[in-house]
């Protein structure tokens, strides 16, 4: 069996026990961590189809500053069981019904596939690299791209515009 078909049987069997650490944890940082656990293992599967870039972002995005984020916002809110209202029980059938159909629905759409995984690594050696990226980016999309920095740009002045506090109306 070769090297990258074994990282990806790891991988996948990390992110899918990762996944279901999520939903089972009962302590909700400790759902947060095994999430950042499981981008770890999608970057990893990134890596292996030669995205570089794209598992990079992952990394820095989803791991880095929604995970950041998530915990913020799980300490600030301060869950505690005893003050946790109780659940309804059509709220949990109603939560059991819909889980149901997601799981019938992904198996009624995995059921023709072979289960292989060939391609791997077949790919070639310049695919997904960030030079090629970076060439094509400022080559022939320089003007989408300098383009798109000035609507950033604008969007930030405004953000900065609407957030500062009216001083000259309150001199007033």
């Amino acid at each position: 069996m070769p090297v990258a078909e074994l990282l990806f049987w790891f991988l996948t069997g990390l992110s899918l026990f990762g996944a279901l650490m999520v939903v089972f944890s009962k302590n909700p940082v400790h759902s947060v961590l095994w999430l950042i656990v499981v981008f770890f293992a999608i970057s990893g599967h990134y890596i292996l189809m030669n995205a570089q870039f794209l598992a990079i972002v992952n990394l820095i995005v989803y791991a880095g500053a929604i995970m950041v984020l998530f915990l913020f916002v799980i300490m600030l809110m301060n869950m505690n069981t005893e003050s946790e209202p109780q659940k309804n029980r059509w709220l949990r059938l109603a939560a059991i019904v819909s889980g149901g159909s997601l799981l019938l629905i992904l198996v009624a759409a995995l059921k023709d596939n072979k289960g292989s995984i060939s391609g791997v690594s077949d790919l070639e050696g310049g695919i997904g690299l960030i030079q090629n990226l970076g060439k094509v980016l400022f080559t022939d999309y320089v003007i989408p791209f300098e383009i798109s920095s000035v609507l950033f740009l604008s969007a930030m002045v405004g953000a900065v515009i609407l957030g500062r506090k009216e001083s000259a109306n309150l001199k007033s």
